[in-house]
C-alpha cells in the first residue's frame, strides 16, 4: 500500500513495460509462429517429395512384401497411400514397425477416445465447479455472515481485499517475468530440435524434426498454461481461506480447509486432464499421418516414427519444468530469506523491528509471491514433466512389443488409460475430505490429508486390474522379457503405486510437527542454534534412506517382472494419484499464504490459530509433493534409458545386441563418467544455493534502502492502517 507497496510490486517485477519490451513480446510470438509454420510446412513438404509415410516405410526397410504378409487373413493387398504405388521387389522389413491396428473392447480406437476424453472432459469440469465453489466465497461478508464471524470489522475488510489484490498483482508479474524467458526458450530450443532430429541414419527427413519440435513446443505451452492456471487459483484462494478461518468453532475448521483443498483440486484436476487430452490428441494425429492404407481401407501405422515424434512431449514439458522448480525455487527461498532477515537487520535499533509478516515489511509481498511460485507452479511444472516423460517413454517402449501393438490401438496407449481413471478415482475420494469426514478441529488436517492418498491408493489398486487384462494382449514379449502377461504388468504399476504412497507417508513421518522427528530437532534448540542446525541436518540425511530402499524395491520388481516397460508403468503407477498429490500439495501455499494475510490484516488470534495449523500441515504437504516428484523423476530417468535403449537397439541392423549387452564398470570412460556425473548434483545445488544467497542479500539491501529513503515510510510502522495509505 502507498509507496511502500509500488517499491515491493516493483521487486516482484511488476514495472511499467517499455518500449523495448513490448517488441521482445511481439518478436517472441512471432518467433514462435514461425517455429509452428516450419515444423508445418516441412512436414507436408516432405510427404509430396516422397518422404511422408509411405517413404518412411520403405526408408526403414518395411516395402510392400510386409504389407502383403500383414493383409493375407484379410484376402487383401494393401496399396500405398499418396498415389504411390509400393513395389514387390521392395526390400523387406523385419515386419515389427508397422502393424495392422484391429478394433475391440479396450484396445478399440474408439473405445479408447472415449476413455480418454471421457476422463479428462470430467476432469476439467470438476475443475471448473471447484472453482466456482471457491469464488461463491466472499472477501466482504454480509451482515448476516458477518454474525457468525469472530470479527468483522470494516476495517480489516479492506486491508484483507487490498493485501490479496497487491499479492495477486505481484504473482502476473512475477509470471509474465518468468513466461518471457521460458517463450525464447522453447522457440530457440525446438529450433535445435527441429534440425537435430531431422538428420537420422545419414539423411534428412525434416517432417520427423518438425513433428518432434511442434510436440516440444506443445508440451512446454501446456505446461506454461498448467503453472499459470495454478498461480492464479493459488492467489485467487488465499484471502478467501482467510475469510473461511473467521467463522467460529467448527464451522470455521471445515470452511477454511474446504477453501484451500478445492482450490488446490483446481490445480490438480486440471493440469492432469489438460496433459491426458493433449497427449493423446497428438498421438491420434500422428497415428493419422504415418498410417498407410489398403484398398479395403486396413490401416498400418509407422509406430516407430510416432512415438518417437511424440517424446518431444515430455521434453517440452520437462524444460518448463526446469524453469519452474529451479527459478521459481531460487526466487521463493530469496524472498522467504530476505523477508526473514529484513525484520532482524533493519529498523531493529529505532524499536521498529520488521517481522516477516509484519504489514510494515516491504519484502513481505515478494514473500508471499514465492510461497506461490515454488510450490504451485514449480511444483505443477515438474510433476507434468514426470507425466508426460514417463507416458512417452512407456508407450515407445511398448510400440517395440509386437503383441501390443497387434493387440491394438487401447494397448499402445494404455499408459493413459492409467492416468485417465486416475482422475476419476481421485475425484470421487476428494468428497471424503470436504463432506464425509470434513475437518471439525486441529488433530483433523494431516489424518484427512493422509486418508486422500491412502483410499485413492486402495482405489486405483481395484481399478488397474480389470484394466489391464481389459486392454493388454494375454502374453506379450519385451525386450529381452518374455512370456510378460496382464498381470505382470498390474504388479508394475501397484509397486510404483504403494511405493510412492509409502514415500508421502515417511516424508509425513521426518517433516510433521506431530511426530518425534520433528519434535526432537525442536528440543534440541534448548542447547543452542548450533545443535539445532546440527541434528536437523542429521534428521534430514536420515529421512533419505528409506525412500531410497522403496524406490529401489520397485525398479527391482518392475524390471524383472515386465523390463524397461514395467518401469515406466512404476513411474506412472507412482503419478496414477497425481490429482489428489497435487491438490494436496497446492493447499499447502495457500494456506501459508492465508496466514501471512490475516497477519498483516491484524486479524484476531483465532483466525490466525486457525491459519498456521492449515500452514504446518500445508510444510508438511508440500514435502510429500517434492518426494512424489523425486521418486517418479527417478523412475522417470531410467524408463527414459530404457526406451532409448529400446530404440538404438531395434536401429541397429547389423549388431542388435545393445539391449542385452551389459556395462562394465572396469571401463575406463564408463568409471570416469560414474564419477563426474556424481558430482553434478553437487555442482547444480552449489550454484542455485549461491543465487539465493545473492537474491536474498539484494532483496535485504533493497528494503533497508526503502525504510531510510521513502519519506514516511519509517514513521508509519507506529500508525494505524488508513493513516499509512
Amino acid at each position: 500500500t502507498g509507496p511502500r507497496g509500488v517499491e515491493s510490486l516493483a521487486m516482484v517485477g511488476l514495472v511499467e513495460r517499455t518500449p523495448g519490451e513490448m517488441w521482445r513480446k511481439k518478436a517472441m510470438g512471432f518467433g514462435a509462429a514461425v517455429l509452428l509454420a516450419v515444423c508445418m510446412v516441412a512436414g507436408f513438404d516432405a510427404a509430396h517429395r516422397g518422404q511422408g509415410p509411405v517413404g518412411l516405410l520403405q526408408k526403414s526397410g518395411v516395402g510392400a512384401a510386409d504389407l502383403k504378409m500383414q493383409s493375407l487373413a484379410n484376402g487383401t493387398a494393401p496399396a500405398a497411400g499418396n498415389g504411390t504405388a509400393a513395389s514387390d521387389e521392395a526390400a523387406p522389413g523385419d515386419g515389427g514397425e508397422v502393424l495392422f491396428i484391429k478394433d475391440g473392447s479396450l484396445g478399440g480406437l474408439i473405445a479408447a477416445d472415449i476413455i480418454v476424453y471421457v476422463c479428462g472432459a470430467v476432469g476439467v469440469a470438476f475443475a471448473c465447479y471447484l472453482y466456482y465453489v471457491v469464488s461463491k466465497i466472499s472477501l466482504t461478508p454480509d451482515a448476516e455472515e458477518q454474525s457468525l464471524m469472530v470479527k468483522s470489522e470494516k476495517e480489516s475488510d479492506e486491508e484483507l481485499v487490498i493485501i490479496y489484490e497487491t499479492i495477486q498483482e505481484g504473482a502476473q508479474a512475477f509470471l509474465w517475468a518468468e513466461y518471457q524467458i521460458c517463450g525464447i526458450f522453447v522457440v530457440g530450443f525446438g529450433l535445435l530440435i527441429f534440425v537435430l532430429c531431422s538428420h537420422t541414419g545419414g539423411e534428412w527427413e525434416w517432417n520427423i524434426g518438425g513433428l518432434t519440435a511442434l510436440s516440444f513446443v506443445i508440451g512446454g505451452v501446456t505446461s506454461i498454461l498448467s503453472g499459470y492456471i495454478g498461480m492464479m487459483v493459488a492467489v485467487f484462494s488465499n484471502a478467501r481461506t482467510t475469510v473461511s478461518a473467521k467463522y467460529e468453532g467448527e464451522e470455521g475448521w471445515q470452511r477454511s480447509f474446504n477453501c484451500a483443498f478445492r482450490a488446490g483440486g483446481v490445480m490438480g484436476y486440471s493440469l492432469v486432464a489438460l496433459s491426458l487430452m493433449t497427449v493423446y490428441t497428438l498421438s491420434l494425429c500422428y497415428r493419422e499421418y504415418f498410417s498407410v492404407f489398403g484398398p479395403n481401407g486396413e490401416r498400418s501405422v509407422h509406430y516407430k516414427h510416432l512415438f518417437e515424434c511424440l517424446a518431444g512431449y515430455g521434453l517440452g514439458g520437462s524444460a518448463i519444468a526446469m524453469f519452474g522448480r529451479v527459478g521459481g525455487g531460487i526466487f521463493t527461498k530469496a524472498a522467504d530469506v530476505g523477508a526473514d532477515l529484513s525484520g532482524k537487520v533493519i529498523g531493529v535499533g529505532d524499536g521498529k523491528k520488521l517481522d516477516e509478516d509484519s504489514p510494515y515489511n516491504p519484502g513481505v509481498i515478494a514473500d508471499n509471491v514465492g510461497d506461490n511460485v515454488g510450490d504451485v507452479a514449480g511444483m505443477g511444472s515438474d510433476l507434468f514433466g514426470s507425466f508426460g516423460e514417463a507416458s512417452c517413454a512407456a508407450m515407445l517402449i511398448g510400440a517395440s512389443s509386437a503383441a501390443i501393438a497387434e493387440a491394438g490401438w487401447g494397448a499402445l496407449v494404455f499408459p493413459l488409460y492409467i492416468s485417465a481413471f486416475g482422475i476419476l478415482v481421485c475425484l470421487g475420494v476428494s468428497f471424503v475430505a470436504t463432506d464425509v469426514y470434513p475437518v471439525r478441529k486441529e488433530e483433523d488436517i494431516e489424518n484427512v490429508l493422509k486418508v486422500q492418498l491412502f483410499l485413492t491408493s486402495v482405489g486405483m489398486t481395484i481399478v488397474l486390474f480389470p484394466l489391464a487384462y481389459g486392454a493388454l494382449p494375454a502374453v506379450m514379449d519385451i525386450g529381452t522379457i518374455k512370456g510378460v502377461t496382464p498381470l505382470m504388468c498390474y504388479i508394475a504399476v501397484v509397486s510404483g503405486l504403494w511405493g510412492g504412497c509409502l514415500i508421502g507417508f515417511i516424508t509425513e513421518l521426518y517433516t510433521s510437527h506431530s511426530y518425534s522427528p520433528v519434535r526432537d530437532v525442536a528440543m534440541s534448540a534448548e542447547t543452542g542454534a548450533a545443535t539445532n542446525i546440527i541434528y536437523g541436518l542429521a534428521l534430514g540425511y536420515h529421512s533419505c534412506i528409506l525412500p531410497v530402499i522403496i524406490i529401489a524395491v520397485i525398479i527391482f520388481i518392475s524390471l524383472k517382472t515386465a523390463g524397461m516397460y514395467g518401469v515406466a508403468l512404476a513411474a506412472l503407477g507412482m503419478l496414477a494419484n497425481l490429482s489428489t498429490c497435487l491438490t494436496i500439495d497446492v493447499y499447502g501455499p495457500i494456506s501459508d499464504n492465508a496466514g501471512g494475510i490475516a497477519e498483516m490484516a491484524e486479524l484476531p488470534g483465532d483466525v490466525r490459530d486457525k491459519t498456521d495449523a492449515l500452514d504446518a500441515a500445508g510444510n508438511t504437504t508440500a514435502a510429500i509433493g517434492k518426494g512424489f516428484a523425486i521418486g517418479s523423476a527417478a523412475l522417470v530417468s531410467l524408463a527414459l534409458f530404457g526406451a532409448f535403449i529400446t530404440r538404438a537397439s531395434a536401429s541397429m541392423k547389423e549388431d542388435k545386441s545393445l539391449a542385452t549387452a551389459g556395462v562394465n564398470l572396469l571401463s575406463p570412460i564408463v568409471f570416469g563418467s560414474l564419477v563426474f556425473g556424481a558430482m553434478i548434483p553437487y555442482w547444480f545445488s552449489a550454484l542455485t544455493m549461491k543465487s539465493v544467497g545473492q537474491a536474498a542479500n539484494a532483496m535485504v539491501k533493497e528494503v533497508a534502502r526503502q525504510w531510510a529513503e521513502i519519506p514516511g515510510l519509517c514513521d508509519s510502522a507506529g500508525l494505524d492502517f488508513h493513516e499509512r495509505q
